[in-house]
């Protein structure tokens, strides 16, 4: 017990380092080259520390996951949609999973050190090596993020592309009506705008950034996997109807 109590401390303390890291380095190119527009911060303050899914569309593989994770350590030093100084990263909030491609962890040493900050890496069911393929989702994929949703918060990109209006992977769904999460929805922008693909280089400044919370989901655990997908896509803004609305890449800058 003592081992495993241990393990888990050491774990816990690299996560903080890591964040610390990734959070200094990448606080300027969010809160002082951009600014980030925060809301909906109000629906974080009561959720449990466990079992608790967020879902959210995708504009850069990591500048997204990294705002969140700061956002989420702001929350904790009892922030309301602001970042502030980040004083917050001496102390962060760690109890935080998310779900990427095992391609995109292992591409090369910063996306291995972004790991050690709670990646749940998963095998893309849809492309692999830069070729469409179709194959079936992993069962071990799946029992790593339902063990992660047992003792903390996840976050996962149901569309798994930062391609607009891309369709929902039936995966999410099916992980919800086996977990039965609270499910929260998160809208961003500006993202690619403001970053390159990866999210770990800054290309443009003066860019509105936006993350919005929207209030947890309603969901009927038992409906069919693909009712759950219509709705979790409709609240992301990602859904057929938001397409035909003419809804793509905002762009906000910032008057000079």
């Amino acid at each position: 017990m003592s081992r495993i109590v241990l393990r888990l401390f050491r774990a816990n303390l690299i996560r903080k380092l890591v964040f610390l890291l990734v959070g200094t380095a990448s606080y300027p190119g969010l809160a002082i080259f951009n600014k980030l527009r925060i809301s909906g911060t109000e629906h974080l303050k009561k959720l449990p520390k466990e079992n608790v899914l967020f879902v959210s569309n995708h504009q850069t593989y990591f500048a997204d996951v990294i705002a969140f994770f700061q956002i989420f350590c702001a929350v904790k030093w009892g922030r309301k949609n602001t970042l502030g100084l980040p004083f917050y990263l001496l102390n962060p909030f760690t109890r935080v999973n998310y779900i990427a491609a095992v391609e995109t962890m292992k591409d090369n040493l910063l996306t291995r050190l972004f790991l050690l900050a709670g990646g749940i890496t998963v095998k893309r069911t849809w492309r692999a090596g830069g070729q469409d393929v179709r194959r079936g989702l992993d069962p071990s994929d799946t029992r790593k993020i339902v063990r992660a949703l047992q003792h903390n918060w996840v976050i996962t990109f149901p569309q798994g592309t930062t391609r607009p209006f891309a369709p929902g992977r039936k995966g999410t769904a099916l992980i919800i009506k086996e977990s039965k999460p609270i499910v929260v929805p998160i809208l961003i922008n500006g993202f690619w705008r403001a970053f390159n693909k990866k999210g770990l280089r800054l290309k443009k400044r003066n860019t509105r950034l936006s993350v919005q919370f929207k209030a947890p989901l309603v969901i009927d655990y038992e409906a069919p996997a693909d009712k759950i997908m219509e709705q979790i896509m409709d609240a992301i803004e990602q859904s057929k109807a938001y397409m035909l609305k003419g809804r793509h890449h905002r762009v906000e800058s910032i008057p000079a």
